[in-house]
């Protein structure tokens, strides 16, 4: 159900965008402004309101819409280059009337990628998305066009993924843990919004003070429906907006060194799932890919039921993958830089880029765009009669639709029209999964806004 939030107070105001965004042709600008079923305009309000409303501790899209339902923002093309005008904004993005300048840089960098991703990729032949070079190649140009391939540095970017939905023990956990790997000259990705995706950042980003780094990266990589609900926070300096789940997903294991994985809920599984997916292939068992599981000492039942159920859906041999280490900051951030001192060593010795991570084989059912409609999610096939990077892929659709029914806007609004996703499995795979589920909404790490949680789907 849609919870109610109270607007605050609004402003309004003409504001230049911040950093690297060109001028816009008159064709761009039209499409931006466009209300039309081929406009840009309601994805870039959407994404817009989010970016402004950060401040609010909320994960419910439709609801910060309903709220601010009077916001508008317009590109106006001008001589000297675009200036935005925005109508009832919310008032928190702005100090003494002026528009806080990381928010403003968050508005440049979504307006770049909504248009180049419009014009270059989508509406482009030259990237076939119906393959797997196409779609990498794809995912490489907007990580490109954005700026965040750095030819020049050594490897360094370790990605965080885990809960917007954590307690504050283990947001302080993930400060930590970012802290110690700051102070070893390790940069942050995370996929931009709050709880275990902005501790890692807030941590590195003391360390790197003290350490006088003054080149810290904050990178933060998002979609359209996710920037929607989990605003960028502020700390992140670089914001690439990808056109969907896959393709985020892709320019994370692509661009990243080594992943740390932090308590969290549906999302953090579907991306476990995700990298464990690919790391089965046979094509990528030479590569080496450090990936730790980690939270406080108090999460160790959480890290036993995630690899009780990885056990048991992809064999005992997926353990050789990654490495769980709860209570202890200072061991993860050592493995880690031990990982990507060896994925250094690999990369030089196989004289591949640091930068982006061509060699990583992804099979075709990771890159496809899944659409979480009912009838996908009743007909996904959820068994052990397969090989087991599909089922990954399967067991990743479903996490990736329940994303969508609990935060996004396009999930929310489905399941109000036509009430829960169905999932169907083989029994016992079906009693592992429930287990699973209910564990996450036991734990409050559903949701964000501290209501009780009404689950999405229902498992048959």
């Amino acid at each position: 159900m849609t919870q109610t939030i109270q607007p605050y107070a609004t402003i309004s105001s003409i504001i230049s965008p911040e950093g690297s965004l060109e001028v816009l042709s008159q064709h761009e600008v039209n499409r931006l402004q466009s209300t039309s079923q081929n406009g840009l305009h309601d994805l870039l309000r959407r994404c817009a309101l989010a970016v402004l409303n950060c401040g609010r501790p909320t994960d419910d899209s439709v609801a910060i819409l309903e709220a601010y339902k009077d916001f508008d923002i317009e590109v106006l093309q001008q001589d000297r280059g675009i200036r935005l005008k925005l109508t009832n904004a919310p008032a928190e993005a702005f100090v003494d009337g002026q528009m806080i300048r990381g928010i403003r840089e968050h508005l440049s960098s979504i307006i770049r990628d909504i248009v180049y991703v419009y014009n270059e990729i989508q509406q482009h032949n030259r990237f076939d998305l119906n393959t797997g070079e196409g779609t990498t190649n794809a995912v490489f140009h907007i990580l490109r066009k954005a700026g965040t391939l750095k030819p020049g540095r050594d490897p360094s970017l370790v990605v965080c993924w885990g809960g917007h939905s954590i307690s504050r023990e283990e947001y302080e956990y993930s400060k930590d843990v970012g802290y110690h790997l700051g102070l070893r000259d390790l940069d942050i990705c995370t996929g931009c919004g709050p709880g275990a995706m902005k501790g890692p950042m807030k941590g590195a980003n003391v360390a790197h003070a003290k350490q006088r780094r003054k080149d810290g990266r904050y990178l933060g990589i998002s979609e359209p429906g996710i920037i929607a609900a989990e605003a960028p926070n502020p700390i992140v300096n670089e914001l690439v907006v990808m056109p969907d789940i896959e393709k985020r997903l892709e320019a994370f294991v692509r661009l990243g060194h080594g992943i740390i994985v932090f308590p969290g809920g549906v999302g953090t599984a579907e991306e476990i799932l995700y990298l464990l997916g690919i790391l089965l292939h046979p094509g990528n068992s030479e590569i080496p890919f450090p990936l730790i599981f980690t939270g406080p000492a108090d999460s160790a039942a959480y890290f036993q039921k995630i690899d009780e159920f990885l056990v048991y859906t992809l064999g005992e041999e997926i353990r050789q993958y990654y490495t769980i280490i709860t209570g202890d900051p200072v061991a993860v951030a050592r493995k880690m830089r031990e990982g990507i001192n060896t994925i250094r060593e690999f990369r030089r010795h196989q004289q591949d880029a640091f930068y982006y991570n061509w060699r990583l084989t992804i099979a075709r059912e990771f890159q496809a765009p899944f659409e979480p409609t009912h009838e996908a999610m009743r007909g996904l096939a959820l068994h052990r009669q397969q090989p087991k990077h599909e089922l990954a892929a399967n067991l990743r659709r479903a996490f990736s639709g329940i994303v969508a029914g609990n935060v996004k806007e396009q999930g929310i609004r489905a399941i109000e029209a036509h009430g829960p996703f169905v999932l169907t499995a083989e029994p016992l795979l079906m009693q592992r999964l429930d287990e699973l589920l209910s564990s996450f909404v036991a734990q409050g790490r559903m949701k964000l806004d501290g209501q009780p949680y009404t689950p999405c789907y229902v498992l048959k």
